[in-house]
């Protein structure tokens, strides 16, 4: 949530990032305007009350004069009416600018590019060479099927399309990936292991910016108006919601694998066969806390420790800085980590780093004591995929795949498959 100090004395510089975004300018004057009637309505309950405290003080001095005080009296009555109505009117305009504000979207950073959509998105750096096959690769879930590890056919007949049952070295194969970042992201990256709860209350899903505004693309459960968690970032960021954390806890790193469900509303016909666009799937997620001072610097070692990964795993990436057309909706600044995929002849996207400042820390209450004397202020939260499980045994089977049909697999994962490939023979 955006600051409404900040909106109300630098207005048309905030206007104008966010109407950088290409959807309008989400409601701001209206925000402005709230702004000034309810701090208009403050000002007048605040002189009311002045009032009624003078008047107060004169009634003991009326009796104690033998004066009748009944017609004061009378004028506080109302004045404390008026008082009451006023009040009820303040509470009624906080609640509506804070609802406006929920559905503002975060600023852009300065080096954020102006675009229009992911087209305007700006490329960084790559890593690695595509392989040159000397045989027509398959798509994953043609080699998944072929080798009997992935069936999307039997998922389908127990909860649908884009769901996925993995079987024999193919659930091997997502655990080991799970185990491997994990392992690699607590022992020489420095982040604490969560295992958080799979569904959070309300609350934590405003609190990290995915309601109100996504609602509709969420899996609610109404009887305990819980959701589904649409990724790890929602619980483990909330596990400091309303807490002041010390200067010296500061940088905080947490690591977290969770499945994710997402209806993945509006895709229909993009990236829909086999693992890269699924309502489940499972993640290794990467979530600090840090100092406003230091955030940025937090990103650039975010989207390091992210690419790792990929490089353990001798896999080809490349890493884009988004522009503000394609900007997620808390995101300040947000670095995409793309894998490259033969069968789909381009780079395709396994991890989102950001960099949202204050903005979700304001939403969720999360602050920290400055190492001076001072008031607590709001730290900046970062998060990123470090990876998406299915997208990287997505990459592998592809990256990977053998002209006799099997798959070999990265050194980095032989210890945790205690094989170098799977065949149609390793069911």
């Amino acid at each position: 949530m955006l600051d409404i100090k900040r909106i109300r004395e630098d207005f048309e510089n905030v206007k104008k990032a966010v109407e950088s975004r290409g959807q309008g300018d989400f409601g701001i004057d209206r925000v402005l305007e709230l702004d000034k009637k309810r701090r208009a309505t403050l000002a007048e309950v605040e002189k009311m009350k002045n009032q009624q405290s003078t008047a107060s003080k004169e009634i003991p001095k009326m009796k104690k004069a033998g004066e009748d005080p009944s017609e004061l009296m009378k004028e506080l009555k109302k004045l404390s009416e008026q008082i009451k109505t006023l009040d009820a009117e303040v509470s009624a305009v906080e609640e509506e600018l804070r609802d406006a504000l929920l559905n503002i979207p975060n600023t852009p950073y300065k080096d954020v590019q102006v675009g229009a959509d992911d087209s305007d998105n700006v490329e960084l750096r790559k890593w690695g060479e595509p392989r040159a096959f000397d045989f027509e690769e398959k798509a994953h879930w043609d080699i998944g099927q072929d080798l009997d590890i992935l069936d999307f056919e039997r998922a389908a007949k127990i909860a649908g399309t884009r769901f996925t049952v993995y079987k024999g070295m193919g659930a091997r194969l997502e655990r080991s990936v799970i185990n491997f970042m994990l392992n690699l992201h607590t022992e020489e990256h420095g982040f604490t292991e969560i295992l958080p709860p799979f569904m959070v209350n309300r609350d934590a899903m405003i609190g990290t910016g995915q309601l109100p505004k996504f609602e509709d693309d969420m899996f609610h459960v109404p009887a305990k108006d819980f959701f589904l968690i649409p990724t790890a970032e929602v619980p483990v960021t909330n596990l400091r919601m309303n807490e002041i954390l010390d200067y010296d806890e500061l940088p905080v790193y947490y690591t977290a694998y969770t499945p994710c469900f997402r209806k993945e509303a509006g895709s229909a016909g993009r990236d829909t066969r086999g693992l890269i666009r699924q309502h489940q799937f499972n993640k290794v997620e990467l979530v600090k806390f840090v100092h406003p001072d230091e955030s940025y610097k937090e990103l650039e070692l975010l989207t390091n420790a992210a690419e790792e990964v990929l490089q353990r795993l001798e896999i080809p990436y490349r890493v884009v800085r988004l522009s503000t057309g394609d900007l997620g909706f808390s995101s300040a600044m947000t670095y995409d980590i793309e894998v490259w995929m033969p069968s789909y002849g381009r780079y395709v996207e396994i991890s989102s780093c950001s960099n949202f400042e204050s903005f979700q820390a304001r939403r969720g209450n999360i602050r920290f004591r400055p190492k001076e004397k001072g008031k607590p202020e709001f730290v900046h939260t970062l998060n990123g995929s470090g990876l998406a499980v299915g997208r990287t045994v997505a990459a592998i089977l592809e990256n990977y795949q053998q002209a006799d049909g099997s798959v070999l697999i990265p050194k980095a994962l032989q210890g945790y498959m205690g094989t170098d490939r799977i065949t149609k023979k390793d069911k």
